[in-house]
C-alpha cells in the first residue's frame, strides 16, 4: 500500500522547487494533494505540477494563493476541505530570500520576507490546527503539519540575514505547536534542507558558492528536490510515529561535520 493512501494534503510553493518535488512524490504515494501558490507555472519549465499529478491518476486541484494572507490561507484550507472531506497533512514550504546582509536590507525587505516566511507560516500552521480540531482522530492523529526549515535556521546564512532569521523563527515555531496540541493528536514536525540544487535562479547556483557547499558537504553529491521529498513523505506518514517537534536534517552530513 502506497505510504499517503487516500490522505488529503496542501502544499505550499508547491508550483516549482522542493514544493513541486514533495507534491509529486505525495501524489506518487496515493494522497490527494491541493497545489497552493502565486503562480501555477514552474519556475523549471515544463507542465504544471497539478497536470503531473493529475496525468498519473491521482487527485489534486491548484488555489492561487499568497500565504502573507490570512484570508487567502483560510479560504485555501476552507475549499480544500470542502472538496476533499478533510485535511490530514499540512506542508508549510513556499519562502522567499533577498541576499541581503544586516546593513544592506531594507525595511522593505525585512517585512516582506517575514511576512512571507513567518507570518505565512503561522497563517499556514493556526488554519490546519483549527481544521484538525474539528476532525476525528485517524488512529491517534487528527493531522500532520510539516514545516520547511533549514540548515539556516541552525547556523548563520551569510550574506542573507532576513532568511536566515524567519528560519530560525520556524524551527522554534514547530517546536512550540508540536509541545501546545500534542494532547489534541496533532503532529508538527519540520524538515531542514541542506544545499539542494533546484531550478532556483541566482545566487543559489552561483558557481562559486556551488563549489563552496561541495567541499562543505561530507556526502559526496549535493542535495536534489528528491531527498527533500522522501523525508517530507515519511514524516506525513504513519510510519512517522512518537515523532513531533523534530527538525529532520536532509544536508548530506553538513550540520555533523
Amino acid at each position: 500500500m502506497p505510504m499517503l493512501d487516500k490522505k488529503i494534503a496542501i502544499v505550499t510553493g508547491a508550483s516549482s522547487g522542493l514544493g513541486r518535488a514533495i507534491a509529486l512524490r505525495y501524489a506518487e504515494e496515493g494522497a490527494t494533494v491541493v497545489v497552493a501558490d502565486i503562480i501555477e507555472d514552474p519556475i523549471e519549465g515544463g507542465e504544471t505540477t497539478l497536470s503531473r499529478i493529475l496525468a498519473r491518476g491521482s487527485s489534486g486541484a491548484f488555489i492561487k494563493t499568497d500565504i502573507s494572507r490570512w484570508s487567502e490561507v483560510d479560504a485555501l484550507i476552507t475549499a480544500a476541505v470542502d472538496e476533499f472531506g478533510r485535511l490530514d497533512v499540512m506542508v508549510n514550504n513556499a519562502a522567499i530570500y533577498t541576499s541581503t546582509n544586516l546593513i544592506e536590507t531594507t525595511a522593505e525587505q525585512w517585512h516582506r520576507v517575514l511576512s512571507v516566511n513567518v507570518t505565512g507560516y503561522f497563517h499556514g500552521c493556526k488554519r490546519a490546527v483549527q481544521q484538525f480540531l474539528t476532525q476525528d482522530p485517524v488512529g491517534d492523529t487528527r493531522g500532520r503539519i510539516i514545516n520547511i526549515s533549514s540548515q539556516h535556521g541552525m547556523v548563520a546564512c551569510p550574506g542573507d540575514f532576513p532568511y536566515g532569521v524567519s528560519k530560525g523563527a520556524i524551527v522554534q515555531m514547530t517546536r512550540q505547536i508540536a509541545v501546545d496540541h500534542a494532547k489534541d493528536g496533532i503532529i508538527c514536525n519540520a524538515v531542514a534542507p541542506g544545499k539542494i540544487i533546484t531550478g532556483k535562479p541566482g545566487v543559489a547556483n552561483d558557481p562559486d558558492a556551488l563549489d563552496y557547499s561541495r567541499r562543505r558537504t561530507p556526502w559526496p553529491r549535493l542535495g536534489e528536490p528528491r531527498d527533500v521529498a522522501s523525508a517530507a513523505a515519511f514524516l506525513a506518514s504513519d510510519m512517522a510515529t512518537y515523532m513531533t517537534g523534530v527538525n529532520l536534517m536532509v544536508d548530506g552530513g553538513w550540520m555533523a561535520g
